[in-house]
């Protein structure tokens, strides 16, 4: 393909609550065996990217450590492969990221010494399958100056927490406006765009000397009258996980056959690293009705409407119910989880009892063992 990738991975979101304290959100674990950027990261394999830049920051150690092999992606070749940029102290600067725009324009260095004219930006917090070559048949048949992939929010109030846009007749952006607390329109920008990689260029080294940093308001709305910026509608899945319910609600999506058949029995595959553990084992007595048990788990109780992440043990009597138990719990005898998520590595004592009322609860217990 004529593009290079990159993806955004080092902002945090204080709707992740506890969830985001030790990890990025790009790192979050989905559906069982997955990280969230594994799909950014297989859909630039897929549309044979073959250079690809992520660019990391807040909470980055087990992101950096998932990313620490190209071969999973199918990036380790002597042409292009991936790229882990975090901010760098130099003689000239001495800043982390102040944003989306600054951060591309730290790593500029990238983008000049590469020779493939487009660039695929990315988001590594949402989940979806795209072939990214379909989007830049479309801005080359638009003659766009940049292309913003966008949806439909079926749900009004998550509005908030998008960039809305208008587009016309002929899917030119007209109007753009970032996170608003209300609006009349519903469809969203997905954080995907295609832009060449000259005029991605300029537009960030101009941006970095009127000392704006962020890509959205101070390129995308700044230079929606003056540039040729079009909407490319997609109607597949594409879920952010940005917040804690949109997190829980993505992974009960994967309970669903139509979404599991989607993302792994339909090509393109999605890929990730892979961890050497054996198969999952039920003993006799368990019961396991419509849950996700990924490997190295050992089930003894019942489990229901539940995703299992790996190494995950379920004690005796154990009743889990409509919950994420994130990778490396051990759930002590007689425990009661239902409409929670338990964050990883925790250990939750014998006859415990947690159930989230009215929202998600996040379980984090204080003798939670050291884990990324």
């Amino acid at each position: 393909m004529r593009a290079i990738g990159i993806i955004l991975a080092g902002g945090n979101n204080n709707r992740m609550r506890e969830l985001s304290d030790k990890r990025a959100i790009a790192a979050m674990p989905i559906a069982g065996s997955y990280r969230s950027i594994d799909f950014a990261l297989s859909n630039m394999a897929n549309s044979r990217i073959q250079k690809v830049a992520v660019l990391t920051q807040y909470n980055a150690r087990s992101l950096n450590e998932h990313l620490s092999s190209s071969k999973w992606w199918d990036f380790g070749r002597k042409q292009g492969g991936l790229f882990v940029f975090t901010p760098t102290i130099t003689k000239e600067n001495g800043f982390w990221y102040q944003g989306t725009a600054d951060a591309i324009y730290q790593n500029l260095n990238f983008l000049k010494n590469s020779h493939e004219p487009y660039v695929v930006i990315a988001s590594g917090d949402c989940i979806y399958k795209m072939d990214y070559n379909k989007v830049l048949e479309y801005h080359i048949a638009k003659r766009a100056d940049i292309t913003v992939v966008c949806t439909t929010c079926p749900d009004p109030s998550e509005v908030e927490r998008f960039g809305v846009l208008r587009m016309n007749e002929d899917c030119r952006i007209e109007e753009f406006e970032e996170k608003p607390m209300v609006s009349p329109y519903n469809t969203i920008s997905t954080g995907i765009y295609v832009i060449r990689r000259r005029q991605l260029i300029e537009l960030i080294e101009k941006a970095a000397q009127e000392g704006r940093n962020d890509f959205v308001k101070d390129i995308l709305i700044r230079y929606k009258n003056l540039k040729r910026i079009y909407g490319y509608k997609i109607d597949s899945y594409w879920s952010n996980i940005s917040t804690v319910e949109s997190y829980y609600k993505t992974n009960m999506d994967f309970l669903k056959p139509e979404i599991r058949n989607y993302f792994f029995k339909q090509e393109p595959a999605v890929k990730t690293k892979i961890d050497d553990l054996p198969p999952a084992k039920y003993n006799p007595g368990a019961e396991v009705k419509n849950s996700l048990i990924s490997s190295g788990c050992i089930i003894n109780g019942v489990v229901e409407n539940s995703v299992l992440f790996k190494d995950v043990y379920v004690g005796n009597n154990c009743v889990i119910k409509n919950s994420v138990i994130l990778n490396d719990v051990y759930l002590g005898d007689n425990t009661h989880i239902e409409n929670c998520i338990v964050e990883s590595r925790d250990t939750i004592r014998a006859n415990s009892y947690y159930s989230g009322d009215g929202e998600v609860k996040i379980v984090v217990e204080k003798n939670e063992r050291y884990s990324l």
